[in-house]
Protein backbone atom coordinates (compact mmCIF):
# COMPACT_ATOMS: atom_id res chain seq x y z
CA UNK A 1 0.00 0.00 0.00
CA UNK A 2 1.26 3.44 -0.96
CA UNK A 3 0.11 6.75 0.49
CA UNK A 4 -1.02 8.64 -2.59
CA UNK A 5 -2.05 12.28 -2.59
CA UNK A 6 -3.93 13.66 -5.57
CA UNK A 7 -3.94 17.41 -6.11
CA UNK A 8 -7.20 18.27 -7.81
CA UNK A 9 -10.59 16.68 -7.18
CA UNK A 10 -12.15 17.17 -10.60
CA UNK A 11 -12.93 14.42 -13.11
CA UNK A 12 -9.30 13.39 -13.54
CA UNK A 13 -8.41 13.38 -9.85
CA UNK A 14 -11.60 11.66 -8.72
CA UNK A 15 -11.29 9.02 -11.43
CA UNK A 16 -7.71 8.17 -10.45
CA UNK A 17 -8.57 8.23 -6.75
CA UNK A 18 -11.33 5.65 -7.12
CA UNK A 19 -9.21 3.14 -9.02
CA UNK A 20 -6.13 3.53 -6.83
CA UNK A 21 -8.20 3.21 -3.67
CA UNK A 22 -9.82 0.05 -5.03
CA UNK A 23 -6.30 -1.31 -5.66
CA UNK A 24 -5.57 -1.00 -1.93
CA UNK A 25 -3.70 2.30 -1.72
CA UNK A 26 -4.40 4.97 0.89
CA UNK A 27 -5.64 7.90 -1.20
CA UNK A 28 -6.16 11.51 -0.19
CA UNK A 29 -7.81 14.00 -2.54
CA UNK A 30 -6.41 17.49 -2.15
CA UNK A 31 -8.98 20.25 -2.55
CA UNK A 32 -8.56 24.02 -2.61
CA UNK A 33 -11.24 25.24 -0.22
CA UNK A 34 -11.52 24.08 3.44
CA UNK A 35 -15.25 23.42 3.17
CA UNK A 36 -14.61 20.78 0.51
CA UNK A 37 -12.72 18.65 3.04
CA UNK A 38 -15.77 18.24 5.26
CA UNK A 39 -17.67 15.63 3.24
CA UNK A 40 -16.91 13.36 0.30
CA UNK A 41 -18.25 14.47 -3.07
CA UNK A 42 -21.13 12.54 -4.54
CA UNK A 43 -20.00 9.27 -6.10
CA UNK A 44 -16.60 9.29 -4.39
CA UNK A 45 -15.50 6.15 -2.53
CA UNK A 46 -16.08 6.91 1.19
CA UNK A 47 -12.72 5.31 1.95
CA UNK A 48 -10.93 8.19 0.21
CA UNK A 49 -9.76 10.99 2.48
CA UNK A 50 -10.03 14.71 1.74
CA UNK A 51 -7.58 17.41 2.83
CA UNK A 52 -6.27 20.77 1.71
CA UNK A 53 -3.62 20.54 -0.98
CA UNK A 54 -0.71 21.47 1.30
CA UNK A 55 -1.58 18.70 3.78
CA UNK A 56 -2.17 16.27 0.94
CA UNK A 57 1.29 16.90 -0.51
CA UNK A 58 3.01 16.74 2.89
CA UNK A 59 1.49 13.44 4.02
CA UNK A 60 1.78 11.44 0.77
CA UNK A 61 4.63 9.31 -0.57
CA UNK A 62 3.52 9.80 -4.16
CA UNK A 63 1.71 12.95 -5.29
CA UNK A 64 -0.33 13.08 -8.49
CA UNK A 65 -0.84 16.47 -10.09
CA UNK A 66 -4.34 16.64 -11.55
CA UNK A 67 -4.67 20.43 -11.39
CA UNK A 68 -5.26 22.58 -14.49
CA UNK A 69 -1.96 22.69 -16.35
CA UNK A 70 -2.03 26.41 -17.08
CA UNK A 71 -1.89 27.20 -13.33
CA UNK A 72 0.06 24.14 -12.11
CA UNK A 73 3.51 25.73 -12.02
CA UNK A 74 2.56 28.53 -9.63
CA UNK A 75 0.42 26.22 -7.51
CA UNK A 76 3.09 23.54 -7.07
CA UNK A 77 5.98 25.96 -6.66
CA UNK A 78 4.15 27.14 -3.55
CA UNK A 79 4.29 23.53 -2.29
CA UNK A 80 8.04 23.11 -2.80
CA UNK A 81 8.75 22.22 0.83
CA UNK A 82 5.88 19.72 1.05
CA UNK A 83 6.90 18.03 -2.21
CA UNK A 84 10.58 17.67 -1.31
CA UNK A 85 11.67 14.03 -1.37
CA UNK A 86 8.41 12.92 -3.02
CA UNK A 87 7.57 11.42 -6.39
CA UNK A 88 5.38 13.83 -8.34
CA UNK A 89 3.33 12.26 -11.13
CA UNK A 90 2.25 14.96 -13.56
CA UNK A 91 -0.75 13.96 -15.69
CA UNK A 92 -1.75 17.44 -16.84
CA UNK A 93 -1.31 19.41 -20.04
CA UNK A 94 -0.50 23.12 -19.97
CA UNK A 95 -2.44 24.88 -22.73
CA UNK A 96 -4.29 28.10 -23.29
CA UNK A 97 -7.96 27.66 -24.13
CA UNK A 98 -8.97 28.14 -27.73
CA UNK A 99 -11.98 30.17 -28.83
CA UNK A 100 -14.29 27.17 -28.36
CA UNK A 101 -12.92 26.25 -24.93
CA UNK A 102 -10.90 23.29 -26.20
CA UNK A 103 -7.11 23.10 -25.73
CA UNK A 104 -5.26 25.71 -27.76
CA UNK A 105 -1.61 26.75 -27.81
CA UNK A 106 0.99 25.21 -25.49
CA UNK A 107 1.97 27.30 -22.47
CA UNK A 108 5.61 26.15 -22.71
CA UNK A 109 6.53 25.77 -26.40
CA UNK A 110 10.03 24.35 -26.80
CA UNK A 111 9.82 22.95 -23.28
CA UNK A 112 7.16 21.22 -21.19
CA UNK A 113 5.29 21.65 -17.95
CA UNK A 114 7.08 18.57 -16.60
CA UNK A 115 10.48 20.14 -17.28
CA UNK A 116 9.40 23.40 -15.68
CA UNK A 117 8.21 21.51 -12.60
CA UNK A 118 11.46 19.57 -12.31
CA UNK A 119 13.41 22.83 -12.55
CA UNK A 120 11.49 24.59 -9.76
CA UNK A 121 11.23 21.42 -7.64
CA UNK A 122 14.81 20.11 -7.66
CA UNK A 123 14.23 17.95 -4.57
CA UNK A 124 11.21 16.24 -6.12
CA UNK A 125 11.30 13.38 -8.63
CA UNK A 126 8.93 14.36 -11.44
CA UNK A 127 7.44 11.70 -13.72
CA UNK A 128 5.21 12.61 -16.66
CA UNK A 129 2.55 10.13 -17.77
CA UNK A 130 -1.16 9.60 -18.60
CA UNK A 131 -1.46 12.94 -20.44
CA UNK A 132 -2.11 11.56 -23.94
CA UNK A 133 -5.67 10.27 -23.47
CA UNK A 134 -9.09 11.27 -22.24
CA UNK A 135 -9.44 10.90 -18.48
CA UNK A 136 -11.67 7.80 -18.55
CA UNK A 137 -8.98 5.82 -20.41
CA UNK A 138 -6.48 6.46 -17.58
CA UNK A 139 -8.23 3.88 -15.41
CA UNK A 140 -9.80 1.64 -18.06
CA UNK A 141 -7.32 1.17 -20.91
CA UNK A 142 -8.74 -2.27 -21.68
CA UNK A 143 -11.99 -0.72 -22.90
CA UNK A 144 -10.44 0.61 -26.12
CA UNK A 145 -10.69 -1.55 -29.24
CA UNK A 146 -7.00 -0.96 -30.00
CA UNK A 147 -4.42 -1.54 -27.23
CA UNK A 148 -3.45 1.95 -26.02
CA UNK A 149 -0.04 3.29 -25.08
CA UNK A 150 0.89 5.21 -21.95
CA UNK A 151 4.15 7.14 -22.11
CA UNK A 152 6.51 7.72 -19.18
CA UNK A 153 9.17 10.45 -18.90
CA UNK A 154 11.43 11.21 -15.95
CA UNK A 155 15.03 11.55 -14.79
CA UNK A 156 14.85 9.14 -11.85
CA UNK A 157 14.70 5.43 -12.74
CA UNK A 158 13.42 4.33 -9.33
CA UNK A 159 10.61 6.89 -9.49
CA UNK A 160 9.63 5.67 -12.95
CA UNK A 161 9.62 2.08 -11.70
CA UNK A 162 7.29 3.08 -8.86
CA UNK A 163 4.99 4.91 -11.27
CA UNK A 164 5.00 1.95 -13.65
CA UNK A 165 3.75 -0.20 -10.77
CA UNK A 166 0.92 2.26 -10.16
CA UNK A 167 0.06 2.18 -13.85
CA UNK A 168 -0.32 -1.57 -13.51
CA UNK A 169 -2.77 -0.99 -10.66
CA UNK A 170 -4.74 1.26 -13.02
CA UNK A 171 -5.01 -1.57 -15.55
CA UNK A 172 -2.08 -0.89 -17.86
CA UNK A 173 -0.33 -3.99 -19.17
CA UNK A 174 3.49 -3.89 -19.40
CA UNK A 175 3.37 -4.05 -23.21
CA UNK A 176 1.33 -0.85 -23.26
CA UNK A 177 3.84 1.18 -21.21
CA UNK A 178 6.51 3.09 -23.18
CA UNK A 179 9.40 4.62 -21.21
CA UNK A 180 10.62 7.47 -23.42
CA UNK A 181 13.59 8.46 -21.25
CA UNK A 182 14.44 11.58 -19.27
CA UNK A 183 12.13 14.46 -18.40
CA UNK A 184 12.92 16.37 -21.60
CA UNK A 185 10.98 13.73 -23.55
CA UNK A 186 7.81 15.04 -21.92
CA UNK A 187 7.78 17.91 -24.39
CA UNK A 188 6.92 15.37 -27.11
CA UNK A 189 3.96 13.84 -25.27
CA UNK A 190 2.71 17.22 -24.07
CA UNK A 191 2.71 18.43 -27.68
CA UNK A 192 0.35 15.57 -28.53
CA UNK A 193 -2.42 17.61 -26.89
CA UNK A 194 -2.46 19.72 -30.04
CA UNK A 195 -4.25 16.92 -31.92
CA UNK A 196 -6.95 16.52 -29.26
CA UNK A 197 -9.25 19.45 -30.16
CA UNK A 198 -9.36 18.31 -33.79
CA UNK A 199 -10.33 14.78 -32.74
CA UNK A 200 -12.98 16.04 -30.33
CA UNK A 201 -14.53 18.31 -32.95
CA UNK A 202 -14.79 15.44 -35.43
CA UNK A 203 -15.73 12.55 -33.13
CA UNK A 204 -17.15 14.11 -30.00
CA UNK A 205 -16.20 13.30 -26.43
CA UNK A 206 -15.38 9.62 -26.93
CA UNK A 207 -12.59 7.69 -25.15
CA UNK A 208 -9.30 7.63 -27.02
CA UNK A 209 -5.55 7.53 -26.48
CA UNK A 210 -2.54 8.46 -28.64
CA UNK A 211 -1.03 5.02 -29.20
CA UNK A 212 2.15 3.54 -30.64
CA UNK A 213 1.62 0.78 -33.22
CA UNK A 214 4.50 -1.61 -33.84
Amino acid sequence: MTRIGILGAGRVGANLAGKLSAAGHHVTLGVRSPEETAAPAEGIDPGISFADQRTTARTADVVINATPGDSTLDRLTDLRAELAGKILVDVSNATRDGDDGLPGALCYPGSSLAEQLQAVLPDTRVVKTLNTMLFMVMTAPETLATPPTVYVSGDDEHAKKTVTGLLGDLGWQPAWIEDLGDITTARATEAMILVVPHILRRRGFQPFAVSLAH
